[in-house]
């Protein structure tokens, strides 16, 4: 019997469609897809073994060998597996690298169990080529609109009253800047570009005039947004936010000190408030060559002494001190730097408000 298989991978992205990862979790880990879980046909080691006898004594005896190791208690619990997913997600299909023996003999298990899912013609290969493919065409035809402004300024939070804008922080979680990291780690990097391929994709289904994104440099933490997707997205405008700097003192202090905060205790528990704090320095210890030595000890006295009071007291005010000079004295003269030499033409300027305004009317 001829078992289906699919290469309408854009309407796996628009359905959002379940996908079954039947590779081993050692591929899995380096890359994959938004909705796609790990189920593997063949664990870690036995795809190692396999290998090797492929190389000595090629595809027959490999293939002998992986229904060796797999079968029995071992090959029911990974139907078993399948089939359950396929129970709670029957619009599943499922994939290998390139479409071949391991999904085709993962189908093949499943219809034995009276279960017929379709698999991702050229597996996991082709729908990665795919995504790759779309996310350069559809940022090369997009009007894109790009909000700057210095650090502070609520980019992020104009950013989400927007219906056709795509946050790429949220996608790399990484606030964009030295002092950007969540308790939680980013995406790989596969995992990243596929996020971004996704969204493009569906940005460009719902129809929309403009993409709005934040104004972002090729790196984002430890990911890049891939060299022709950046290329393609910074060919659009600048909108920049003014916002004051007492506003973004509070914003900022929100987020990297009162949020990040709650997430440490989450994650660290009693150490929290002293790994947030380590983190804290680790920070600045990555940006001393740019603060120069003055300012880096000048701040890290600052930062030590808003600690100390926060153990002693409770009270987190005196973080404020050096959220504002490390604002005014570092980031503010490094951004308006880049924004005098940035060749994105700028077509308007305002506060949240006037920016929403202006965006209504484009």
């Amino acid at each position: 019997m001829e078992l289906p298989q699919t290469d309408d991978f854009r309407a796996i992205v628009l359905e959002k469609r379940p996908l079954i990862d039947v590779r081993a979790p050692i591929e899995f880990e380096k890359g994959s897809f938004p909705t796609s879980i790990n189920l593997p046909l063949m664990s870690d080691e036995e795809r190692h073994l396999i290998g090797i006898r492929y190389k000595k004594n090629g595809n027959e005896a490999a293939v002998a060998l992986g229904h060796e190791l797999v079968q029995g208690s071992v090959k029911q619990a990974r139907v078993n597996a399948w089939v359950e997913q396929i129970k709670q997600h029957p619009d599943t299909y499922l994939y290998c690298f390139r479409g071949g023996q391991r999904s085709k003999i993962s189908q093949e298990w499943l219809a034995e169990a009276g279960v017929t899912i379709p698999r991702l013609k050229g597996g996991y290969k082709a729908f990665r080529n795919f995504l790759m493919s779309e996310s350069e065409r559809i940022s090369d035809e997009a009007e894109t609109i790009i909000i700057g402004g210095r650090t502070g300024s609520g980019k992020t939070l104009l950013l989400h009253k927007l219906d056709n804008q795509i946050d790429l922080e949220g996608l790399a979680n990484h606030r964009g800047s030295s002092f950007g990291r969540y308790t939680t780690p980013q995406p790989p990097q596969v995992d990243f570009e596929d996020q971004l391929a996704y969204k493009l994709i569906e940005h460009e289904a719902q129809g929309h005039k403009q993409l709005i994104i934040e104004h972002e440099s090729h790196n984002i933490g430890r990911v890049f947004i891939p060299k022709p997707v950046f290329h393609n997205l910074q060919q659009g405008s600048l909108i920049i936010l003014e916002t004051p700097v007492e506003k973004r003192v509070q914003i900022t202090f929100d987020e990297y000190v009162i949020s990040a905060l709650e997430q440490y205790k989450l994650h660290h528990g009693e150490d929290g408030d002293r790994t947030w704090f380590e983190d804290m320095n680790a920070s600045l210890d990555r940006i001393k060559k740019r603060l120069g030595s003055e300012r880096y000890h000048g701040l890290k006295i600052v930062l030590e002494n808003a600690y100390r009071v926060q153990c002693t007291t409770g009270n987190l005010d005196a973080h404020k001190e050096w959220v504002q000079a490390l604002l005014e004295e570092y980031y503010d003269p490094m951004y308006d730097y880049q924004i005098e030499k940035t060749p994105i033409p700028i077509i308007f300027r305002g506060n949240e408000e006037e920016i929403l305004d202006f965006l209504k009317k484009q």
